[in-house]
């Protein structure tokens, strides 16, 4: 049997180049055409990988969030308490770093933007966010075990801290001179920990 092409590869390279074009661009305006332009390929080939633009966006939604699970389990490998992990996970998400990518945060914006009138698109961003989301009250009721408390409206801590993320990542993309830089990531470690402290406290 002959060797496999490299599709895997390809197909990275077109999903990069739709992050690329997208975060510039948006949806509209990342034609195939400036894709393939991006990856350096052909247009014929973008089809050859992908059936069309839409299922090149389902891709890049699992990309970027396999992106940002990767820059969470980094950081908590070396974590020891759950509130270590729960710092890892804001600054996975709203921390810069040497692993940051401008462009990723522009392009899940985009594909929030798309999710809201496209259904097979708003499908995978809503299974991608609610992966995260899963990772997140997970990490939030071990804090409050090792605070010795009982996780009371958990649900909505977690609804609240992806409100944030998400609302900061659309900010940063649309209104980035109008936020002090680097205000995220400490500002919701602020108010988690004030929260915190104010259930100890009833």
């Amino acid at each position: 049997m002959g060797r496999r092409p490299n599709s895997d590869e390809r197909r990275a390279q077109i999903v990069s180049a739709l992050q690329m074009v997208m975060a510039r661009s948006g949806y509209a305006g990342a034609t195939v055409a400036e894709v393939a332009r991006h990856a350096g390929l052909a247009p014929g080939l973008i089809h050859y990988h992908f059936r069309d633009k839409r299922e090149i966006l389902v891709a890049l939604v699992d990309a970027l969030a396999g992106y940002a699970q990767d820059r969470y389990e980094s950081r908590a490998r070396a974590c020891g308490t759950a509130w270590q992990k729960l710092d890892a996970y804001i600054a996975a998400y709203l921390a810069y770093g040497a692993d940051a990518q401008p462009d990723a945060v522009a392009a899940w914006v985009m594909v929030g933007e798309q999710a809201a009138h496209d259904a097979d698109v708003r499908e995978v961003y809503q299974a991608a966010l609610g992966a995260q989301m899963k990772v997140l009250k997970s990490i939030l009721r071990k804090v409050f075990a090792e605070r010795g408390r009982r996780a009371r409206r958990l649900d909505h801590l977690v609804a609240a801290v992806s409100a944030f993320i998400q609302g900061a990542f659309t900010l940063s993309t649309t209104a980035r001179p109008l936020l002090p830089a680097g205000f995220a990531a400490p500002m919701l470690t602020l108010w988690l920990q004030r929260y915190m402290d104010a259930e100890d406290e009833r």
